[in-house]
């Protein structure tokens, strides 16, 4: 009896020591896999703002008239990643100046009377009997670097200054998968910090799915990503993008195209097209532009099909609907159809992603927040 409580008491001693082994290498294996992931990541999360409004609709005002010279369509699809544009040849015709009209012959002087002899000339006087009169003080300008660089700066301002402050749009979820129903909730959030920007696009379809992607980078004439992350269901896959090349999911470096954006930035640079007037939001009209993703960068091209009226929460909102064309070498059966509300500050109050015949997520928006 005392051998075999004195073994039971031993192998309780060996199994509480295995345990706690086990538990420690647990805890250690946690925390190196959690710094990994940390390391892995390169996207900086923003903090959260503070929303402080709800948007309402109100009347839009007409889009500023751009100054420049329109840019460049990008070239149609051809598999390229790298953009080709033509520049219309203008004929030009010399037209002769007008000759100026002769001058007129100056009036005749009228006749002066014969002067009388000056008197002679003062003897000059020292410099030392009498200061001169000091002079007045130059006027201080400045440098023309100077100049221009200050007439920079307040250019850049006003560029960065003309994105939409910080804005939150929550959006109802729909659709159907084969041949049951969806519903969940979605938010596409926009953030701001100075130059630096964040879009990030949260989808949950309940019981089934949750989709985050965001897009991290640099605030120009046009949204400059670096950094593009997804994730499926905890699973990751992202892109990084240089002044000129992108690396893919998979390693490998592609051309960057010139305006390129990915799937979640595409939504503000579109937007900010719009407001801005780069774009004319009109029926019948198209807009392009290049968009990486994990696998691949693209050209895509919406055409504006049709002005249509959006039952809403916030009411029955006008919205021009945008439909992508198929693109030239597809690795996949997902579309993106956006409704763009000029009423909204020409955000996209809806927007229907397609999965070939079998599945479709319709995001129609319920409430927009902004700070």
């Amino acid at each position: 009896m005392a051998v075999a409580a004195i073994l039971t008491s031993s192998s309780r001693r060996r199994l509480l020591v295995l345990v706690a082994a086990v538990l420690v290498a647990h805890v250690v294996a946690l925390h190196f896999f959690s710094r990994w992931q940390t390391d892995l990541s390169l996207l900086k999360p923003m903090v959260a703002p503070m929303y402080t409004r709800l948007l309402q609709p109100t009347a839009p005002p007409p889009p500023p008239e751009s100054s420049a010279a329109p840019a460049a369509q990008p070239a149609p699809p051809t598999g390229r990643l790298h953009a080709v544009s033509s520049v219309p040849k203008h004929t030009t015709r010399t037209v002769a100046a007008p000759e100026p009209p002769a001058p007129e012959s100056p009036p005749e002087p009228p006749p002066v009377a014969a002067a009388e002899p000056s008197p002679p000339a003062e003897p000059p006087v020292a410099a030392a009997s009498s200061p001169a009169a000091p002079a007045s003080e130059p006027a201080i300008t400045p440098s023309p670097s100077v100049a221009a660089s200050t007439t920079t700066a307040s250019t850049t301002t006003a560029v960065v200054d003309s994105w939409p402050s910080d804005t939150r749009l929550r959006y109802k979820l729909g659709g159907r998968f084969r041949s049951g129903q969806l519903y969940g909730d979605a938010r596409v959030l926009w953030q701001r910090e100075e130059a630096r920007y964040q879009v990030r696009v949260e989808v949950n379809v309940t019981f089934m799915a949750t989709l985050v992607m965001t897009s991290q980078g640099e605030v120009g004439a046009t949204l400059m990503p670096q950094v593009y992350e997804e994730l499926r269901n905890g699973k990751p896959r992202g892109l990084r993008m240089g002044e000129s090349e992108v690396v893919l999911a998979n390693g490998t470096v592609v051309q960057r195209p010139a305006g390129v954006q990915d799937t979640a930035s595409q939504f503000v640079e579109l937007s900010h097209r719009f407001a801005s007037g780069r774009e004319k939001l009109e029926v019948g009209r198209a807009v392009s532009l290049w968009m990486a993703r994990p696998g691949a960068i693209d050209l895509w091209t919406y055409d504006v099909v049709d002005s249509e009226v959006l039952r809403t929460d916030l009411g029955d909102i006008e919205a021009l609907h945008l439909r992508p064309r198929p693109i030239a070498n597809p690795r996949g059966n997902i579309t993106a159809e956006m409704w763009f509300a000029p009423a909204l500050q020409y955000l996209p109050v809806r927007i229907l992603v397609r999965m070939g015949e079998e599945a479709a997520i319709d995001l129609l928006v319920e409430a927009i927040d902004q700070r």
